[in-house]
């Protein structure tokens, strides 16, 4: 493996680029368009591979200590202190791309990216390490809403449906690795809770994701909305029942998780009710 493959598998490139993605659909359904969406979609990809790059940096011992070959740090394919340097370096550009669209979304999306990096330190091992999730992810559609031109306040709505997504992503994503992080001192919510109840959380947080979607909007619930109502209530039991049948690592749930969240963006770019 190269270095910069192995650079980028460390920015937890699978998450990262679909919230990036999901974000950018929303940019669009919003209306952005031209430079405007470039720069909206490059400040959430900043707060992305930053908090993925940091998390790399910071679990690098723990990840030797759990065996984790996955992790190309752990493995040796690229040295821990590249990945800081491109944590750091990724950071300190989250505000950049938004500050040609005003100053309030270059507040918010600096906001959203602080919280996110709490999660790596020192929220990770404690019981709200679910807040640095429940904000960030809030903040995210709040960003991409303030950042049109004119600055409109974000409706209530979108923000907690952002904030359910992001607390249940949180629970769903930690499941692969409660074993490992049991092992190694981390104990989160999720690892405090136990398996059961966390994908129980996961799914009950997405659930009303969906339905905030569906129902917050002024109006009647569309047709798309409900049929991507009907599509979370599939999904989501097929994930849950494939994690609790896997025999290795449970990851059916978590990509479950990503494929309602870009059910429910994409719900957010045909209903065209955001502002």
């Amino acid at each position: 493996m190269s270095r910069v493959l192995a650079l980028f598998r460390s920015a937890h490139p699978e998450p990262g680029l679909a919230v990036t993605f999901a974000m950018t659909l929303l940019a669009v359904g919003v209306g952005h368009r031209g430079w405007r969406l470039l720069l909206v979609a490059l400040a959430v990809a900043a707060t992305q591979f930053a908090v993925g790059w940091v998390n790399d940096w910071l679990d690098a011992e723990r990840d030797r200590q759990a065996g984790r070959r996955d992790k190309p740090v752990a493995a040796g394919a690229v040295s821990r202190r590249t990945v800081g340097v491109a944590g750091l370096l990724a950071t300190l550009a989250i505000p950049l791309p938004a500050l040609p669209l005003g100053w309030t979304p270059t507040a918010v999306i600096s906001v959203a990216g602080i919280f996110a990096l709490l999660y790596d330190w020192p929220l990770k091992s404690t019981e709200f390490s679910v807040v640095p999730y429940l904000v960030a992810f809030g903040l995210l559609p709040a960003f991409v809403v303030v950042a049109l031109p004119g600055q409109p306040t974000p409706p209530v709505w979108l923000v907690a449906a952002g904030a359910l997504l992001g607390g249940g992503a949180h629970f769903a994503n930690v499941l692969p690795d409660l074993a490992d992080d049991a092992a190694t001192g981390v104990r989160g919510l999720p690892h405090r809770i136990g398996a059961g109840w966390s994908q129980a959380a996961a799914a009950v947080l997405l659930l009303a994701a969906t339905l905030t979607l569906v129902f917050g909007p002024p109006g009647p619930p569309s047709w798309p909305g409900l049929t991507a109502a009907a599509a979370a209530v599939v999904v989501l039991p097929l994930g849950w029942y494939a994690a609790r049948r896997s025999a290795g690592r449970p990851v059916a749930l978590f990509r479950a998780v990503i494929v309602v969240a870009l059910i429910d963006v994409l719900l957010l770019v045909l209903s065209g009710r955001v502002t």
